[in-house]
């Protein structure tokens, strides 16, 4: 049976959290993610290159580029296909350019300061792989007349998907992502649905990769046991319950239980976000899943524990759902929300109460003895430094008492630039949906 062999190899190798140390540079980071094929007009690397300086201005250190590689032409969806359908994992897709022109985007985005992390899709390839083509068939997972398939469950119907109990093809999975890290210099991965492949995988991957260069390794997962192999994860069910809150489905005391709830090592990190490619293209825009509410909630996933995500297009405010397997471009005339993210990813970036990790700033929430208030407040703090987020979550104006000792001080407000002291016992007034963060 799939993956059983190596169940038993994990049985004899115990791992614990905290065998891979994070990048130095990560603490602060903010993330942002890259659809080559619908950024631009052209939808190529050259012409997104062009945007890095005013990403790095807004306060963008991960460029996190969706897969850049060669899609397969079997089973194809659209007419172009999924990005999520990889020919050849050491292939760069024509339409996006050369492999030359990804070095130049890397090097470009380093010479700002900035990293680069690519998509990798380890659960599955294309059918028509070079893997199966080079007669690698037993690398693949098949069904009982000895025919590939996609993975059980799924309606991906333009994937097959991959038998980790083989170890030739682990091992050339490995060799196929260090190939980027010496090709294209680049630093990290954003791992696919990671919670499909076996964690031992992972765990052997990333330390293989650490010897070629530290990286950056972020699971689209959110399970705690990721964090044996990976920095970051998913905050895919608070997410859900942004969503939630603003359909009027669940309240504020619900993040108080999520937190509550969910206990995630101090070393781990956490990305937080109100869209991302496949809320966007499957479930909706901001507009459609969170309306008036969504600044509110992209301020509290900028501002909880953890790295903001910002989707590509966000900063226009993005009002269509992208299409997935054709040419959509993004439109670029309208950047109302620049400043907006600006202010948001420089707090991230340079006030050390809002660091990810073991160097993170503790989070503390105020107004949890008043749990039917539809206001939420919470303090990030390291030492004397602090950010306090005071956010309305409903459509109704509301105003709530802040009893808590050590509260009060001088502040800055983020978004208006006011001074003001704050006080034990005051009252805070907000309209509906209206959000301020305090710094100190």
């Amino acid at each position: 049976m799939k993956y059983i062999l190596f169940s038993l190899f994990a049985a004899f190798a115990p791992i614990s959290f905290g065998q891979f140390e994070s990048p130095k540079w990560a603490s602060n980071a903010t993330i942002y993610e890259v659809n080559v094929r619908q950024f631009t007009t052209e939808g190529t690397f050259q012409s997104f290159q062009k945007h890095l300086p005013r990403l790095q201005k807004m306060g963008v250190d991960i460029i996190w580029f969706m897969p850049i590689h060669e899609i397969g032409i079997k089973n194809r969806k659209g007419s172009l296909g999924s990005y999520y359908a990889v020919k050849d994992y050491k292939s760069v897709n024509h339409e996006f350019g050369t492999l030359q022109d990804f070095k130049n985007v890397v090097d470009a985005a380093h010479k700002l300061g900035m990293k680069v992390i690519i998509d990798w899709v380890a659960n599955h390839t294309s059918p028509d792989n070079i893997w199966v083509e080079q007669g690698h068939k037993d690398w693949y997972t098949l069904d009982s007349t000895g025919n590939l398939q996609p993975t059980i469950g799924t309606d991906w119907w333009d994937v097959a998907d991959l038998n980790y109990d083989n170890i030739e093809m682990r091992n050339e999975m490995i060799s196929s992502m260090k190939y980027w890290l010496t090709a294209a210099n680049i630093d990290g991965f954003r791992c696919d649905v990671a919670g499909w492949v076996p964690m031992d995988f992972w765990v052997e991957a990333r330390a293989k990769l650490d010897e070629v260069k530290k990286i950056f390794f972020l699971a689209e997962s959110e399970g705690v046991d990721q964090h044996k192999a990976f920095d970051m994860t998913y905050g895919w069910e608070l997410h859900h319950v942004m969503n939630e809150i603003s359909k009027k489905k669940k309240t504020v005391s619900d993040i108080y239980t999520y937190f509550e709830k969910n206990k995630y090592p101090k070393s781990a990190y956490r990305m937080h976000f109100t869209s991302n490619h496949d809320e966007n293209s499957w479930n909706g825009t901001e507009m459609e899943r969170l309306g008036d509410s969504r600044f509110a909630f992209a301020v509290f996933a900028a501002t909880i524990e953890g790295m903001p995500l910002v989707y590509n297009g966000q900063e226009t405010s993005l009002d269509r759902r992208l299409k997935f397997f054709e040419k959509d471009s993004i439109q670029w005339d309208k950047m109302d929300l620049v400043d907006f993210y600006t202010k948001l990813l420089h707090l991230k970036k340079k006030h050390p109460a809002m660091k990810s990790g073991k160097n993170g700033g503790d989070l503390t929430f105020l107004s949890s003895q008043d749990k039917n208030s539809p206001i939420l407040v919470y303090q990030r703090s390291w030492g004397k430094k602090k950010v306090i987020c005071v956010i309305n979550l409903s459509e109704k104006e509301s105003k709530i008492v802040i009893n808590t000792p050590n509260f009060g001080g001088k502040y800055k407000e983020l978004f208006s630039g006011k001074k003001v002291k704050l006080t034990n016992g005051m009252t805070e007034s907000l309209k509906p949906w209206e959000y301020r963060v305090y710094s100190n």
